[in-house]
């Protein structure tokens, strides 16, 4: 990323991590895990391990074990992820995998690398539709050129033109699968947040205040990715 971006998006402003390093410090979220399962487990084997498990932890047959709710509850949060294929394959997706973490993680700590996760997400997505289109690509830059001019009096990569020029022309080049993936994507992680204790499962709306923030960052991504390929053409006049 060129340094005329490095101040982009100011308030989004997490940490940086490398890829699958989300991998190794999830591993409390890990559904295949809670199942006793790979992640090469068919749906067919996942179905059996989650019956398996609750017949086995159900509080019903453990009424002196006090973890027994909790247990059952953590089982069926499991399944619901990767016992549903779209839902699963959005999971996946997300890369969080196997490898056991060393030390517990801050829950906040982890929902800042989810947040980072989908701000990266959103932001391939849309660099990869803009570099796809170059002649939009030129367009919108002359209207940025424009618009930079009237502002400042010279032409530069104005980065508050640039940021409100992606933001207006956003759902012009978003389409329903596209909302339907994001959806998916902050669905799961949502879930993810959950199971980590960032909210209670009852607290309603603390769990739409996490979506709500999630979406956030995923649509500051787009942004980003918006404005990452308009600056690769970017030529001072």
């Amino acid at each position: 990323m060129c340094a005329r971006l490095s101040r982009f998006l100011a308030p989004v402003k997490v940490k940086r991590v490398e890829p699958h390093a989300i991998v190794g410090r999830m591993a409390q979220a890990n559904y295949y895990q809670v199942l006793g399962v790979s992640r090469d487990a068919s749906d067919e084997d996942i179905k059996k391990a989650y019956r398996r498990l609750v017949f086995e932890h159900h509080p019903d047959r453990n009424p002196h074990r006090a973890d027994a709710d909790e247990r059952i509850r953590e089982i069926n949060v499991a399944y619901e992820i990767v016992g549903d294929p779209e839902k699963r394959k959005t999971y996946d997706r997300l890369s969080w995998g196997d490898e056991p973490r060393a030390a517990a993680t801050d829950p906040g700590r982890i929902r800042e690398e989810i947040e980072q996760k989908l701000f990266d997400e959103g932001r391939k997505e849309m660099f990869a539709v803009f570099m796809k289109n170059v002649a939009r690509v030129r367009a919108e830059l002359s209207v940025i050129r424009e618009r930079t001019i009237r502002e400042q009096g010279y032409d530069s990569f104005l980065e508050s033109v640039v940021a409100a020029r992606a933001s207006e022309i956003m759902d012009d080049v978003v389409t329903d699968e596209m909302n339907q993936r994001k959806r998916r994507l902050i669905e799961v992680a949502t879930d993810m947040l959950v199971s980590q204790g960032l909210a209670k499962r009852s607290d309603e709306g603390r769990i739409r205040s996490l979506r709500s923030r999630l979406d956030e960052h995923f649509r500051n991504g787009r942004i980003h990715g918006i404005a990452s390929a308009l600056e690769l053409f970017y030529e001072r006049r």
